[in-house]
């Protein structure tokens, strides 16, 4: 097995499922309806949804970068916002963010090893370091939002 194709693995098991750690992004979000979405169970912390649209953008973000783009989130992108508030709208931004992961992997499998070591544009680490921490970035909000999810049930 190639670097890349480890990289995209690990991509793969964080956010779809197979990760040792337990239930990946996408089974946490099985059965989280807009309501439960919605919920701030901690007053002053983001909700499902906002973790949402934070993870897709920053796939969006990575995706870019491998792309030779200097991208980042402004601060409104980052966790929002949030348009209607309906279960159609909530169930758009689940298929946004798995269209977003989806591109990602399509452009990840198109690296070949050496181009791990790319310093990514305008930062001051390479690639692998930045895919490491894609697959980070999916577990750690997976996490929040499984938490969420118990709090609201």
């Amino acid at each position: 097995m190639s670097e890349v194709e480890f990289v995209t693995d690990q991509l793969k098991c964080a956010f779809d499922g197979g990760a040792w750690h337990g239930p990946a992004l996408m089974e946490v979000l099985e059965g989280v309806d807009a309501g439960t979405a919605l919920a701030r169970p901690i007053a002053s912390g983001h909700n499902i949804w906002e973790l949402v649209l934070h993870i897709a953008g920053w796939e969006r973000v990575v995706t870019r970068r491998l792309q030779g783009e200097a991208s980042t989130l402004s601060d409104d992108e980052n966790f929002g916002p949030i348009g209607q508030q309906t279960e159609a709208a909530w169930r758009e931004a689940i298929q946004t963010l798995g269209s977003t992961h989806a591109e990602l992997i399509r452009v990840v499998r198109g690296l070949n090893d050496a181009r791990l070591d790319d310093r990514v544009p305008a930062k001051d680490h390479n690639v692998r370091f930045m895919l490491t921490g894609a697959v980070q970035h999916a577990a750690y909000h997976g996490g929040q939002i499984a938490l969420l999810k118990r709090a609201c049930a």
